[in-house]
């Protein structure tokens, strides 16, 4: 307790105490040393999160694009995700088995916001490159969160910066602000995550979300600018919806719910997946990560063989996947979604409880094509269908509603769907809690 909590008025009221505790943390050198220090994480954090998306870019084209091409393939051949997936999972078990922190915590638990060890941080990156541009069916978020945390961590003991707990603590978080940022396209999102992960209020979300804030608009500034300097392409997460944007109508309101408790339900069943597949590689780790991720090619092997369209479909985060199917919806047959939606679904299991990544993207593609599946239902469009399916997608997966709509409501680049979005988001929240837990992840 401090001195001038100790000192309080009882009778005082509760906003006013709670003002004088924030104006004492601002007046504090240390805190104002944190929040400076914050602001200049931002520029390393961004910049390394820059190169390794590129990194990881181009190497997922050379590996589906030219390579393929390079064999006379116009589309890499429905057998190309088999080897590439063994692969991912010898490595990923090689790394798990000989690096400190194993690579990373499995995606199937969730994000970990900040306060990655920077010795952990070679093993990390080294898994994600080992899984996501081989055809690991996982986004980018968690290793970069991880590397956003880890490396604001390594500069702070680098520059012999303050060694508290609570600077630990927020310096961490502005590290990871940083990089979600740059992942998700915008420094708000990445503090409104951090509100929701923290799970706090008061003076002490102030003290955290300030330096995250203030981490993440320097760090987004920094990579969105270096990147129009290069030309070169990170993926960052973006959708563009051809033509006009038509309003609501009753249909749309009404048929979002169901749509909703039907994510849920496939969002949750590729978790219990995933934890299935957890305690399989917490058993046996090597041979079970190849295993999972060798079924997981085949996934999308048998996708290109059933449809005749390519297995990166499946394999892979679905992040250009998604910006594909919202800008050229009618370009999928009923048949290709229904059998992305149950493929894909299940190589995002597989692959949740063995290799590394994060688990938001898969999750916002198989939303979209739920949505996308469901628009032909009477008084449903294809817009409202795509925001309620992404919508619900995000919020079973993240189990963040406030962090769900923004980041839905961004990705659409509109408010016209807004109610839709928020009772999607609603909706699946619900559902999710009022589903059956299952066994945790190990």
């Amino acid at each position: 307790m401090t001195q001038h909590e100790a000192a309080a008025d009882p009778s005082e009221p509760a906003d006013s105490r709670e003002a004088d505790r924030l104006r004492e943390m601002l007046r504090t050198p240390a805190y104002r040393r944190a929040l400076v220090f914050s602001g200049l994480i931002g520029i390393p954090v961004s910049l390394a999160a820059f190169w390794f998306l590129v990194g990881l870019h181009q190497l997922e084209h050379l590996l589906w694009q030219e390579v393929p091409s390079a064999l006379g393939h116009a589309d890499p051949a429905w057998w190309w995700p088999l080897p590439l997936l063994a692969l991912a999972g010898i490595m990923v078990g090689l790394v798990a088995r000989h690096l400190p922190g194993a690579g990373g915590h499995l995606p199937v638990a969730g994000l970990h916001a900040g306060g990655t060890p920077p010795v952990t941080l070679p093993g990390v990156l080294l898994a994600a490159a080992a899984s996501l541009p081989f055809g690991a069916v996982l986004g980018p978020e968690a290793p970069l969160i991880a590397l956003g945390g880890g490396l604001a961590l390594l500069l702070k003991d680098l520059a012999r910066g303050p060694a508290s707990a609570q600077s630990t603590a927020l310096l961490g978080a502005a590290g990871a602000a940083a990089a979600i940022a740059a992942i998700f396209g915008s420094p708000v999102i990445a503090g409104v995550l951090l509100i929701e992960v923290a799970g706090i209020g008061g003076p002490q979300l102030f003290a955290v979300i300030l330096p995250a804030l203030l981490s993440s608009g320097v760090g987004a500034l920094v990579f969105t600018g270096f990147g129009r300097w290069t030309g070169l392409d990170t993926g960052s997460l973006g959708l563009k919806i051809p033509g006009p944007r038509p309003g609501l109508d009753a249909g749309d309101v009404l048929w979002a719910v169901p749509l909703a408790v039907a994510v849920a339900v496939l969002v949750r069943l590729a978790l219990l997946g995933g934890r299935k597949a957890a305690g399989l590689t917490a058993a046996r780790p090597r041979a079970a990560t190849v295993l999972c991720a060798a079924a997981a090619g085949g996934c999308a092997a048998l996708y290109a063989l059933l449809t005749d369209r390519s297995p990166e479909e499946v394999a892979s985060s679905g992040q250009a996947t998604l910006a594909a199917l919202a800008a050229d919806p009618h370009a999928w047959p009923i048949g290709a979604l229904v059998a992305v939606l149950l493929l894909k679904s299940a190589a995002y299991a597989l692959c949740l409880g063995s290799l590394r990544g994060g688990p938001v993207f898969p999750a916002l593609f198989l939303g979209g094509a739920a949505g996308l599946l469901a628009s032909p239902l009477p008084g449903l469009g294809v817009v409202p269908g795509l925001a309620a399916g992404l919508a619900a997608a995000a919020a079973g997966i993240l189990r963040l509603p406030v962090s769900s709509v923004l980041l839905v409501v961004l990705l659409l680049g509109g408010s016209e769907t807004i109610p839709v979005v928020i009772l999607a988001v609603v909706t699946s929240f619900v559902t999710t809690e009022l589903l059956p837990a299952g066994p945790s992840a190990p």
